[in-house]
């Protein structure tokens, strides 16, 4: 008997369990706690980043006035004398003096009053050469100028006054122009050679 009511009372109070409703959560409600919690966080995420203090503009430095420029006097050049023509191949310049009062300056007279000697002008470039001889005052008191052209190759025979000689010579070298330079001295009887080279002039004797 006290078996078979414990089984009533247990099966009475599983009754009275099922009967009692389920309580059901409302979607809405669920939505709403989730938002405000993703705002929070949001919020709490901002306020933890740190603002960016703006650096001020370093300021510039004001330019500095330059210097005016200070022209200075140009030097006066004398005026030059336009140079004498050169003569044919082979020949010489014009005898005589010029204007200027310095014999020395000037192309040698053609019948000078010294001895003279037999000269052989040899032309060792690949271009045509104006070349000037230039004699230093010589014993007898005679100076002056005698100028050359000669082609490619050529070759020239004169006489000159017994000195010495300084020579210049423009190579007219269709591949490469250059100038020549040379000195030497001519004395007693023997005859002499001037050699002109891309960039040498040979005066021997």
């Amino acid at each position: 008997m006290k078996r078979i009511s414990f089984v009533i009372v247990l099966m009475a109070l599983m009754l009275s369990a099922c009967s009692q409703a389920t309580p059901t959560t409302d979607p809405a409600q669920i939505q709403a706690s989730a938002v405000a919690a993703a705002n929070t966080m949001v919020a709490l995420t901002q306020a933890a980043v740190p603002t960016e203090t703006p650096v001020p503009p370093t300021p510039l430095p004001s330019p500095t006035p330059l210097p005016s420029p200070t022209l200075l006097a140009l030097p006066t050049l004398p005026l030059l004398t336009s140079p004498t023509a050169a003569p044919a191949a082979g020949g010489n310049t014009n005898p005589g003096g010029d204007n200027t009062g310095d014999p020395c300056q000037s192309a040698m007279p053609a019948k000078p009053a010294g001895p003279q000697i037999p000269v052989r002008i040899l032309n060792n470039t690949k271009g045509s050469i104006v070349l000037s001889l230039y004699l230093a005052k010589n014993d007898f008191g005679e100076c002056g100028y005698r100028s050359f052209n000669l082609e490619a190759g050529a070759s020239s025979s004169t006489t000159l006054p017994q000195g010495c000689y300084s020579g210049g010579a423009f190579v007219n070298d269709p591949k490469k122009p250059s100038k020549s330079f040379g000195y030497g001295c001519f004395k007693g009887d023997t005859g002499a050679t001037v050699a002109v080279g891309p960039e040498v002039i040979k005066i021997s004797q």
